[in-house]
């Protein structure tokens, strides 16, 4: 039984699309085997944030990008450098030592607005690019699995529910629905907010931005954030992405461009 953890980076409207902040818009998703993978992972990050934070076992300690970055509320520690030096050593070898595959799935808005006159939603475009690896993935394993992402709240917690029940009934141009019922083990998905501190969803926050540079940087659309945190942790992600079984060919399989 597998788990697939949803997170973003960007937003999914079609506003100042001429800043590259705005244009590109990141799902990143990451799964893991949960009897045994997933407890390893979620126990080494737990206790991570213990020997940094100290034990906060009725207001944990969630890891936030944006947070850890302008090191707001907890993360205020962290301005200490021996201690952050710490954190973000320790939080990379969590990553690194962790079994996982990902798939990184980005989407140029702007020019997906040009193309089309009734345009996908950008984020529910994303989400089924990112769901037609993830069976692929299961069936050719055997396995089964379900998916949870991160909770935006409202409207949008309802429409991301009807887009992942589509491709479940009516499955997509890629993938039968029937592979998406043989694999997938609930017709909906899970939606759980930051607070719920889920381990799954704190990986899939720290690196989709991390992860979108490098597959920008890789097109020329930026320079390359070499030296960085980020840097270090999409190149530690980078061996964790989805291939081809055969060829071990990443692009289409754990990075997608669209």
């Amino acid at each position: 039984m597998y788990r697939l953890y949803i997170d973003e980076s960007g937003d999914h409207s079609y506003n100042q699309m001429n800043q590259i902040s705005h244009r590109y818009l990141c799902l990143l998703g990451v799964w893991f085997r949960l009897e045994d993978h997933y407890l390893s992972f979620s126990d080494r990050l737990e206790a991570l944030k213990r020997e940094v934070f100290g034990p906060h076992p009725d207001n944990p300690v969630v890891l936030h990008r944006s947070k850890i970055i302008n090191r707001r509320g907890p993360f205020g520690r962290l301005r200490d450098e021996a201690l952050g030096q710490s954190f973000d050593e320790g939080l990379i070898e969590c990553v690194r030592a962790a079994e996982f595959k990902s798939v990184c799935v980005v989407i140029d808005k702007k020019t997906h607005l040009g193309r089309y006159t009734s345009p996908f939603h950008p984020y529910h475009y994303c989400l089924t690019a990112l769901l037609e690896r993830y069976p692929g993935w299961l069936n050719h394993r055997n396995a089964v699995g379900d998916a949870l992402a991160e909770s935006r709240g409202g409207e949008e917690d309802l429409q991301l529910k009807q887009a992942y029940r589509r491709a479940y009934e009516s499955g997509t141009s890629l993938i039968p629905w029937k592979e998406f019922q043989r694999t997938l083990t609930s017709k909906d998905i899970k939606l759980k907010r930051k607070r719920d501190n889920i381990a799954g969803l704190q990986l899939a926050d720290i690196a989709a931005h991390p992860l979108k540079q490098q597959l920008l940087a890789e097109r020329k659309i930026i320079e390359p954030p070499a030296g960085t945190f980020g840097a270090r942790l999409a190149a530690v992600m980078a061996g964790k992405l989805n291939a081809h079984e055969n060829t071990g060919r990443v692009e289409g399989y754990g990075k997608v461009w669209l």
